[in-house]
């Protein structure tokens, strides 16, 4: 057993389980949280000592339930016992082998599968704190990640492991990187746990205590960690879910959102655990192996992003998909014709949902009988929602204005008080997009209020494109912003100023195009590049974005 160690005033009540306080020292003051609310909902009342491992994992393997199937991956499926163990085995690597205390950061990457799920219950029930990120991600990407949240220990599958072993060479923080489907090869994780107990005494966290620190993209181009605690994991589990998703213990979830993906952690992972239900674990989740997975595994609920269901909709004569009776969308604004569509040729109505990673999940949606085409919902349960204007005043039914929410889950950003102070106001959570609500309390979205692009459920910033294209040496000036899109609903457009005697012309274009792809994540390079003679500014030198977006439309 750890010692207990008294939080700062700022923080929560109870003592802290944490060892390495490094998450809680740069929470931001508690003057600066959002107002968080408990009791709209009976469920939502947890205790001061929960470790979310446990709720969503040991008391669902208890008795009987052991046997049923939690997860299911390409070439097998493991029981909720099965996976119980294993999250164990590896919670013993992590303390005993690799010296995690409780509080330190542990970075996950890799594809969708049953591996990424054990880790992720094995850092929280070692008391550590869990940071996904993609396999996509290079290493520029993983180093400022490391470096944000001092992260010392990295679990990796092994196929995705150059990255990290690149950031690893370069990050001193980063102590250890240990490979995981690696086949038993010496010390890699399966090799560590090799003769571990099956059985392991999860750390006793507070309900406050971090769980989970996720990375999300901003407009100013560096990613931003907001944490999140013990309790939180378990409140979106038993807010969207039960009141508006309705699943049962017998239904299997599927989805194409990454883990790392708080939409996708929780639709295909965190949600059927709660329940007993199954997860599919889909390493490379396209639409056509979404379908073939559905067909072959009979699920039948799926989460993913309006772009895929346009795509699906192509391709549905080839498939038996008749098991499928929910459908989620969240990720960007879900259009009418697409639900329509998707209704009239499988009968079901799409959820769709508003949600963030600074609230961790939906917090405005509608079940199917209540749906409302082409509006997005209505609070969530749990949760409450209004439209204000730039006063923070809320505006009468009807009027566009600011979307604030306030409910059990909220924005608190890792060390970012800029940042923290421009989401958070007098208690709300602003997220940065425009609604309108009209006298039933029914949400319509107008657009994003910030300069983030929305491509294919991906948010990426564009600053964040600009500062990779810069490092090219062709490159003198860079605007990224989002162009519509019929396909994907936005792409990434990059306007560039060449330096003097680089030809602007289609191989140019390419050749920085493959030069972002290998600076950042594959799916944030510019498929659209215009060359120009030079960029819109104000008299103090700042870009104007909203011109280069007039320029596209």
């Amino acid at each position: 057993m750890v010692d207990l160690v008294t939080p700062p005033s700022e923080a929560g009540a109870e003592p802290t389980a944490h060892v390495d306080t490094f998450a809680r020292d740069h929470l931001p003051p508690r003057a600066m949280w959002p107002a968080m609310d408990f009791s709209t909902l009976p469920g939502l009342a947890y205790p001061p000592r929960l470790n979310c491992a446990a709720e969503l994992l040991d008391r669902m393997a208890e008795g009987n339930g052991g046997a049923r199937t939690a997860v299911i991956f390409e070439g097998g499926r493991w029981t909720y016992r099965e996976l119980l163990e294993n999250a164990n085995r590896i919670a013993h690597v992590l303390r005993d082998d690799l010296g995690l205390v409780p509080g330190g950061r542990v970075l996950l990457r890799g594809p969708n599968n049953a591996w990424m799920a054990a880790c992720w219950f094995a850092v929280l029930k070692a008391g550590g704190i869990v940071v996904c990120t993609m396999p996509m991600l290079r290493r520029r990407e993983l180093c400022y990640m490391v470096d944000k949240a001092r992260i010392g220990l990295a679990l990796t599958d092994a196929r995705s492991a150059g990255e990290m072993d690149a950031a690893h060479a370069e990050c001193p923080v980063l102590r250890r990187v240990v490979r995981f489907g690696d086949g038993g090869a010496e010390g890699s994780l399966e090799a560590l746990m090799a003769g571990k107990p099956a059985e392991f005494a999860n750390v006793d966290t507070a309900a406050d205590d971090v769980a989970l620190i996720a990375f999300t993209s901003g407009t100013t181009g560096q990613a931003k960690g907001t944490m999140h605690f013990h309790r939180d994991v378990l409140a979106v589990c038993d807010a969207f879910p039960p009141h508006v998703l309705k699943a049962t213990p017998d239904d299997v979830f599927c989805g194409s959102p990454p883990l790392a993906f708080t939409f996708g952690l929780g639709g295909i992972l965190l949600f059927p655990l709660r329940i007993g239900a199954a997860g599919l674990l889909l390493e490379v989740a396209s639409p056509p192996n979404l379908l073939q997975g559905i067909q072959d595994h009979g699920a039948t609920v799926m989460f993913t992003a309006p772009t895929a269901y346009r795509a699906m909709l192509e391709m549905l004569d080839r498939y038996d998909v008749r098991t499928l009776r929910k459908c989620v969308s969240a990720g960007e604004t879900l259009p009418r014709p697409t639900y329509d569509a998707w209704l009239e040729r499988t009968g079901i109505r799409i959820i769709d949902g508003i949600g963030s990673t600074e609230m961790l999940h939906i917090f405005v949606s509608a079940a199917e009988e209540d749906v409302r085409p082409g509006s997005t919902g209505r609070a969530v349960p749990g949760y409450r929602a209004r439209v204000v204007d730039e006063a923070g005043r809320e505006v009468p039914p009807g009027t566009i204005g600011r979307l604030a929410v306030q409910g059990p889950t909220g924005c608190r950003y890792l060390d970012a008080p800029d940042r923290q102070q421009a989401y958070v106001h007098e208690g709300w959570n602003y997220t940065g997009d425009a609604y309108v609500m009209d006298a039933d309390g029914y949400f319509w979205y107008q657009a994003r209020s910030d300069d983030m692009i929305i491509s294919a459920g991906y948010n990426i910033a564009g600053p964040e494109v600009e500062n990779a294209m810069l490092d090219h040496p062709w490159v003198m000036e860079c605007g990224v912003v989002g162009v519509p899109d019929l396909e994907r609903g936005q792409v990434v457009k990059a306007y560039v100023v060449l330096r003097e005697g680089v030809a602007g012309d289609g191989d140019t274009a390419k050749a920085l195009q493959e030069f972002c792809k290998a600076q950042i994540a594959p799916y944030k390079y510019p498929r659209r590049i215009e060359f120009v003679d030079s960029l819109p500014r104000t008299q103090t030198g700042k870009l104007q974005r909203f011109r280069l977006r007039e320029l596209g439309e």
